[in-house]
């Protein structure tokens, strides 16, 4: 628990706004899922295909699998669009919003939280650094 603790203590910025990502895809999953298994295998398969041109993309001659959490983001990333597009699709979305306030608000509450969480943590181990004399 504690490296968890620790990984969310150290995130930057730009990695903040991927778990923003993330949490807003499982909302959006959470009010609109479709259990049909088209849906998650095409996410699937464009999954594959996608992760595979990004990881020759961002190769730079060392194993591809090198930083097993970019492989993941690589192909994490194509399933989820994918998927996220599938099941808003007709449902009157403006790009990621909703149009039911309560779906957006939940949405944000949700990051907010993971912010404040994140905040927290980071506070809890900040270094202390002496006061010159």
């Amino acid at each position: 628990m504690a490296i968890i603790f620790s990984y969310f203590a150290r995130l930057k910025p730009g990695k903040l706004i991927l778990w923003y990502y993330l949490i807003w895809y499982f909302v959006t999953v959470c009010f609109h899922f479709d259990p049909d298994p088209k849906i998650w295998v095409n996410a699937l398969g464009i999954s594959v295909v996608i992760g595979i041109a990004l990881m020759l993309s961002v190769s730079n001659g060392q194993s591809p699998f090198v930083n097993p959490w970019q492989t993941f983001r690589l192909f994490w990333m194509p399933f989820a669009v994918s998927s996220f597009s599938s099941l808003i699709k007709g449902k009157g979305y403006t790009v990621i919003f909703s149009p039911h306030l309560n779906e957006v608000l939940i949405a944000l509450a949700a990051c907010l939280l993971f912010t404040l969480i994140t905040a927290a943590l980071k506070w809890r181990n900040r270094s202390f650094v002496p006061s010159p004399r």
